[in-house]
């Protein structure tokens, strides 16, 4: 699926989706992973995943931002719902 730049967080999805197809486990990649019910119901490609992609994204922000991973793990996940409701509406 083409994902417009017009969309918000459309870059880490891009990415999560690169890093998925190449076996890499990054923030981007864990983030797909963590929102590809919703992903898949928009006609993404994702295959089912190990368990608790929430966690393993949340631990590796702590090991990269400290005390300071809590606002970025909310941040991340704004930006994926934001892009799922603008690709919603994007395909009525």
């Amino acid at each position: 699926m083409e994902i417009s730049d017009a969309l918000r967080g459309a870059d880490l999805i891009r990415a999560g989706l690169r890093d998925l197809e190449d076996g890499i486990e990054s923030v981007e990649s864990l983030l797909v992973l963590v929102g590809a019910p919703r992903l898949r119901e928009l006609g993404f490609d994702i295959a089912d995943s190990p368990a608790y992609p929430e966690d393993r994204l949340y631990e590796m922000l702590v090991r990269a931002h400290g005390d300071a991973a809590h606002s970025q793990y909310n941040a991340l996940i704004r930006r994926l719902v934001s892009f799922e409701r603008a690709l919603e509406c994007a395909t009525k």
